[in-house]
């Protein structure tokens, strides 16, 4: 494992992380940098609450058109959960097992924020950086920071929908981050700094102004800040040639074609697994297993990659994600806050993924479906019901369980799936 200068080194993880969940992976440590992943009872969850869990996947798979997911759960106090569930394609021969690799879509948000508050705390940029002094063209973003861009409080808007048709047209075209960000910054602007804006071109122009600063590819970047001291050997962002994700077998990615009359065929969906990083780049474009990301949003959730009480807190001031939302759901940092829990969701084509934690307990929950069509809030509706079922697992012999709640029940989110289901069960 590559040595870390100590320069760009900010954590020395000890005592703190000692109570909850070992998920496996290299443990990073080097005499400047130590990642201790917290303890986890090695052992499955009771079966009454696999079960459980298993239903509500299955569910979820059904209403998304999704052909196969896969799933971890990990309890601390009580076991975990780690599976795929159903087939790359309908075929009994093609089951999706939990080594797969994915795309983990807006989770990447989270490793390009770390990438920027890493080199600010080794002095190579300053978070309130404006913009426009590391990317050019884009002039009238000279009121906006790197730091709003990271915070979602740029005011710029989203390249998504602009966007779309091309990624499931033409997936393997290789998009310039500024090109692909432009769709966003044509988009009329909202207040800036004190409202949160979900904006995939505000972290494609961060990634952007990143690779400018430091001279090296956001790749090299997130290797270096995040995969490498965390030990995420099967994650990365990859080269913008179009590719299965990588390495090891890939989860197969799918879309569903439209509908005559409107709607989806849910009958007929459409291969997509092979496609360029550079639709995401630095908001969606990274690839990782099931291990690897519940190991690193565990991590994050912490801000193990940090020195204890590095300033300013990364996730200290969060915002509504809109006026409309619950005050339990907020945006800061790069990240999405439910609860207690820290986290991402969001879709690439093929794809629809999401990963929460919980910083006191380690208790942690990430999924991925391989259909995109529904979009990311599926994956999240199915990862909160996932949480709020683990959630109340009981505490394995000689464990306690910790107090530990979520705002929200599974039955809650299991009938937002049901809102939300884009196909429907076949008729029996």
């Amino acid at each position: 494992m590559q040595v870390r200068s100590s320069r760009r080194v900010r954590a020395v993880v000890g005592g703190a992380l000692a109570l909850a969940l070992a998920l496996t992976g290299c443990s990073g440590s080097t005499p400047e940098f130590t990642y201790t992943p917290p303890e986890q009872v090695d052992a499955a969850l009771p079966e009454d609450v696999t079960a459980q869990l298993q239903s509500a996947v299955d569910r979820a798979m059904v209403t998304t058109g999704a052909t196969g997911a896969i799933v971890g759960v990990w309890v601390p106090w009580s076991g975990q959960w780690v599976t795929g569930v159903g087939t790359q394609s309908g075929g009994e021969s093609a089951k999706v097992t939990k080594d797969m690799t994915f795309r983990i879509a807006d989770v990447t948000r989270l490793m390009t924020c770390d990438v920027l508050y890493g080199m600010a705390d080794a002095g190579e940029v300053e978070l309130e950086a404006p913009v426009t002094q590391h990317v050019s063209g884009v002039a009238d973003l000279e009121d906006i920071t790197l730091l709003d861009l990271c915070n979602g409080t740029s005011g710029v808007g989203s390249s998504e929908a602009k966007a779309k048709p091309f990624w499931l047209k033409t997936p393997a075209r290789e998009w310039a981050p500024l090109r692909l960000a432009s769709y966003g910054l044509g988009v009329s602007r909202t207040a800036a700094h004190t409202a949160y804006r979900d904006s995939d071109a505000g972290y494609i122009l961060l990634g952007l102004a990143l690779e400018r600063v430091s001279g090296k590819t956001a790749a090299e970047l997130i290797d270096e800040y995040v995969t490498t001291p965390l030990g995420l050997a099967s994650t990365s962002l990859p080269s913008p040639v179009a590719a299965a994700p990588k390495p090891g077998p890939s989860l197969d990615g799918n879309y569903l074609p439209p509908a005559e009359g409107g709607g989806y065929d849910c009958a007929a969906p459409i291969d997509i697994t092979k496609s360029s990083s550079s639709i995401g780049f630095t908001d969606s474009g990274v690839t990782s297993n099931i291990t690897d990301l519940g190991r690193y949003v565990q991590a994050e959730a912490r801000q193990a990659l940090r020195a204890e009480g590095a300033e300013p807190a990364r996730f200290a001031e969060p915002l509504p994600t809109s006026s409309k939302a619950p005050s339990w759901y907020q945006a800061t940092g790069g990240a999405l806050m439910v609860g207690s829990m820290i986290g991402q969701q969001g879709w690439v084509p093929g794809y629809a993924t999401a990963a929460y934690s919980d910083p006191a307990t380690g208790f942690t929950v990430a999924v991925t479906l391989n259909n995109s069509s529904a979009g990311g809030s599926i994956a999240a509706y199915l990862a909160w019901q996932l949480a709020a079922i683990a959630s109340k697992a009981p505490a394995a012999e000689g464990q306690t369980a910790p107090e530990f709640g979520l705002p929200f029940t599974a039955e809650q989110y299991g009938q937002s799936i049901a809102d939300a289901a884009i196909c429907s069960p076949p008729a029996e």
